[in-house]
C-alpha cells in the first residue's frame, strides 16, 4: 500500500504553481487590494491571476476558475496581451488539475493565439506552457518536451527564472516516466537553480521534491547510502522553506513533503530502527495536523493514515491499526469524487487486515468495495480516456488543415510564379518573335510537369486516406475481439465469484448446526470442484456473447437467473451429476429445472433440450 500511495502524491506534486504566495492571510490581502476602488481596472488581471493560482493549490477549483476569468475579460479589455496569456495558461492547468479536459484544446489554443498578438518573449513562453499542460494531459510525452523546448527558446530573449522553472520541472516529469535518470537529475538541478532566483518559495519547494525523487532514482541503482542521504536532505530543504516562509509555501504542498518523508522512512529504512518509526510517525501525523481543516485534502489525510497503520501493523498494535484505516476509508468516502486509486488502496488493506483477522464476513464486504471501486475508476478512465482520443484527433485534425493550407499557401506562390513567366514570356515574344516558340514550348513543358506533380499529390492522398480507412477499420475490429473476450471473462468470473461465495455460506450454516464439521473433508470435495469449475471455466469462455440474450428472445416467459445458467451449462455439455455439484442441489432438482426450461422455451416433450441449445448458438 505504501508505494502505491507515494505514487499517487509525486503525481499530485507536478502541477506548477504560476504565483508566489499561497495562504488563506495573503489570499485575504489580495482580495483587499483587488476591491480598492483606488485600484486601476487595467492593473487588476496581475492580482486576480495570482488570487486564482492560491485557490487553485488549495483545490478550490470553482472559485480559481471564476477569478482567472474574470482576469482575462479586464486584460483584454485593456489590450494586456500578457496578463491575458496568463490568465488563459492558467486556466489551461485548472481545467486539467480538475480533470475537465474536453475544453483543454481551445483553451490551450486560445492562450498561444493571444500570445503571437502580444509580440512578448514571456508571453510567447507562457503560451506554450498551456500547450505543455494540454500534452501532458493527454500522455503525449514527446509533444510535452517539444512545446518545452519550444518555451525555453523564447525565454533565451528574455529571460525569466520563473517559468524556466516550471518547464524544467515539466521536462524532469517527462523523463521520469521513461526512468531516464540522467535527464531527471538534469533537469531537476537545472528546475531547482532557476527557482532559486525567484522568490516562489512554493515553486522552489516543488523543485527540491524533485531533486529528491532524482537521488531516489541514483539510491535505487546504485544502493549508495550518500544518495538516500541526499532524498531527505532535499526533502529537508523543502519542509524548511514552509517553516522560514510559512505564508509562501502552500500546507498543501508542505503536507505532501510530510508524506514523503515518511514514506522514505517507511520504504527504505530497517524495521527496527525505532529512530525512523519515530521520524516517520512524527512527519506523517504533521500532514494530517496541517490539513485537518482543508475540506479538499483528503488523499493526503488518507495517505498518513496509511503510512500510520503501517507502523501500528509492524508494532502489533491491531486495534490501532484498524483505526487508523477505517478513518482512511471514511475521509475517502466523503470525498464527493473520491480518488479511486487511494479509496481502493484503503478497502483493499481493510480486505486483507479483516482476513487476516479470520473477520471473513467483513473480508468479503470490503472486497466487494474492492470490486465497485475498481468498477467505477476503470470507467471514470475509460471516459478520459475518450475525452483524450476526441481531443487528440481534433488536434491532429486542426494540423492537417493548417498543413493543407500551407501547402495550398505554397502552391498559389508557385501559381503566381508561372504567371509572371507567362507575362514576361508574352513581353519578350513581341520582341523576339524567333525566341517566342522557345518559350511557349518550354512553358509548356513547365506547365505539363505542374500538373503531373500535382495529379501524382492527389493520387499519394488518396492513397493515404484509403491506408487510413484499413488501419480505423482493424482497429475498430481489434476493439470489438477486445470487448467479446472481455465480456466472456465477465461472465466466467461472476459464476465463478458466486460459486465461491455460495460455498462460503454453505460452510457458515454448517458450522452452525454441527460443530464437530470435518473441515478438510469439506476443503477436499471443494478442490475437486475447483478442479471441474476450472475446466468449465475455459468452456464457458467460449460461449457466444450473446447467448443469454438469444435464449431470452426465443423464450415464452421469462428466464430466472439459475435458468441461465443451467443453460449455460448444458451448453458446456455438463452432465448431470456436474451440475448438480456446481449448483449445489439434488440431481432430480437439475431435471425438473430442465423441464421447466423446456416449458420456458416452448418445446415439445420429445425435444432434445441439449441439442437446442447447440443449435441456437450454431445459427448465429
Amino acid at each position: 500500500m505504501k508505494s502505491a500511495f507515494y505514487k499517487i502524491f509525486l503525481c499530485a506534486c507536478l502541477g506548477i504553481s504560476f504565483s508566489v504566495f499561497s495562504q488563506s492571510t495573503y489570499a485575504d490581502s489580495l482580495q483587499s487590494a483587488i476591491n480598492n476602488p483606488a485600484l486601476q481596472e487595467k492593473d487588476k488581471p496581475f492580482l486576480l491571476n495570482q488570487l486564482a493560482d492560491i485557490y487553485r493549490i488549495n483545490r478550490n477549483y470553482p472559485a480559481a476558475e471564476s477569478k482567472v476569468r474574470q482576469s482575462a475579460r479586464i486584460a483584454l479589455k485593456h489590450k494586456n496581451y500578457l496578463e491575458a496569456t496568463k490568465a488563459y495558461t492558467l486556466l489551461t492547468v485548472i481545467k486539467a488539475n480538475d480533470q475537465q479536459i474536453a475544453s483543454l484544446k481551445k483553451l490551450s489554443d486560445s492562450a498561444l493565439i493571444i500570445a503571437q498578438k502580444s509580440k512578448d518573449p514571456v508571453a510567447m513562453a507562457s503560451g506554450y506552457y498551456a500547450k505543455v499542460f494540454l500534452y501532458k494531459t493527454l500522455d503525449d510525452p514527446e509533444k510535452k518536451i517539444k512545446f518545452c523546448q519550444l518555451g525555453l527558446k523564447e525565454l533565451e530573449k528574455s529571460p525569466d527564472p520563473y517559468i524556466s522553472a516550471c518547464f524544467y520541472y515539466q521536462l524532469y516529469a517527462a523523463y521520469s516516466t521513461w526512468d531516464n535518470v540522467k535527464q531527471v537529475n538534469n533537469y531537476a538541478h537545472k528546475a531547482v537553480q532557476n527557482a532559486e532566483k525567484t522568490k516562489s518559495y512554493n515553486l522552489l519547494s516543488n523543485a527540491y521534491a524533485a531533486l529528491s525523487v532524482a537521488h531516489e532514482y541514483n539510491y535505487k541503482s546504485s544502493k549508495e547510502k550518500k544518495e538516500l542521504d541526499s532524498v531527505l536532505f532535499y526533502l529537508k530543504k523543502s519542509e524548511a522553506l514552509h517553516l522560514k516562509y510559512p505564508t509562501r509555501v502552500s500546507n498543501y504542498t508542505y503536507a505532501i513533503t510530510c508524506v514523503n518523508i515518511a514514506n522514505v522512512y517507511l520504504t527504505y529504512f530497517p524495521v527496527n530502527d525505532k529512530s525512523a518509526e519515530k521520524n516517520a510517525i512524527y512527519y506523517a501525523q504533521t500532514a494530517g495536523n496541517v490539513l485537518k481543516d482543508n475540506p479538499n485534502a483528503s488523499e493526503v489525510k488518507a495517505t498518513s493514515l496509511g503510512i500510520l497503520s503501517e507502523y501500528a501493523k509492524r508494532d502489533g498494535n491491531l486495534s490501532q491499526t484498524e483505526k487508523y484505516l477505517l478513518e482512511a476509508y471514511n475521509l475517502m468516502k466523503q470525498d464527493k469524487a473520491p480518488y479511486y486509486y487511494t479509496l481502493i488502496n484503503i478497502t483493499q488493506s481493510l480486505t486483507n487486515f479483516y482476513r487476516k483477522q479470520g473477520n471473513f464476513e467483513k473480508a468479503l464486504d470490503f472486497q466487494s468495495e474492492v470490486t465497485e471501486y475498481s468498477n467505477k475508476n476503470f470507467n471514470q478512465q475509460q471516459a478520459l480516456n475518450a475525452q483524450k482520443l476526441e481531443i487528440q484527433f481534433e488536434t491532429e485534425k486542426k494540423n492537417n488543415e493548417v498543413k493543407i493550407l500551407k501547402e495550398r499557401e505554397e502552391s498559389r506562390k508557385t501559381q503566381n510564379y508561372l504567371y509572371i513567366c507567362i507575362v514576361i514570356a508574352c513581353v519578350v515574344g513581341l520582341l523576339f518573335m524567333f525566341r517566342s516558340y522557345h518559350f511557349k514550348l518550354r512553358l509548356s513543358l513547365q506547365r505539363e510537369k505542374q500538373l503531373q506533380l500535382e495529379k501524382q499529390e492527389s493520387e499519394m492522398q488518396i492513397k493515404l486516406e484509403k491506408e487510413e480507412q484499413a488501419r480505423l477499420k482493424a482497429e475498430q475490429q481489434l476493439l470489438e475481439t477486445q470487448q467479446q473476450q472481455l465480456q466472456k471473462e465477465a461472465m466466467a468470473n461472476v459464476l465463478q465469484l458466486e460459486h465461491k461465495n455460495r460455498m462460503l455460506h454453505s460452510i457458515k450454516d454448517k458450522l452452525a448446526d454441527d460443530s464437530s464439521l470435518n473441515m478438510q473433508k469439506i476443503m477436499k470435495e471443494e478442490m475437486v470442484l475447483d478442479n471441474d469449475f476450472e475446466g468449465a471455466k475455459l468452456q464457458i469462455q467460449q460461449v457466444h456473447p450473446d447467448f443469454f440474450n438469444l435464449i431470452n428472445e426465443k423464450a415464452h416467459k421469462k428466464l430466472t437467473l439459475l435458468d441461465m445458467k443451467l443453460c449455460a451449462y448444458l451448453y458446456l455439455k455438463m452432465d448431470t451429476r456436474q451440475i448438480s455439484q456446481l449448483m449445489h442441489i439434488e440431481p432430480k432438482s437439475v431435471r425438473m429445472s430442465r423441464y421447466r426450461v423446456k416449458q420456458k422455451l416452448g418445446l415439445d416433450k420429445d425435444e432434445d433440450l441439449n441439442l437446442f441449445l447447440q443449435n441456437l448458438v450454431k445459427i448465429t
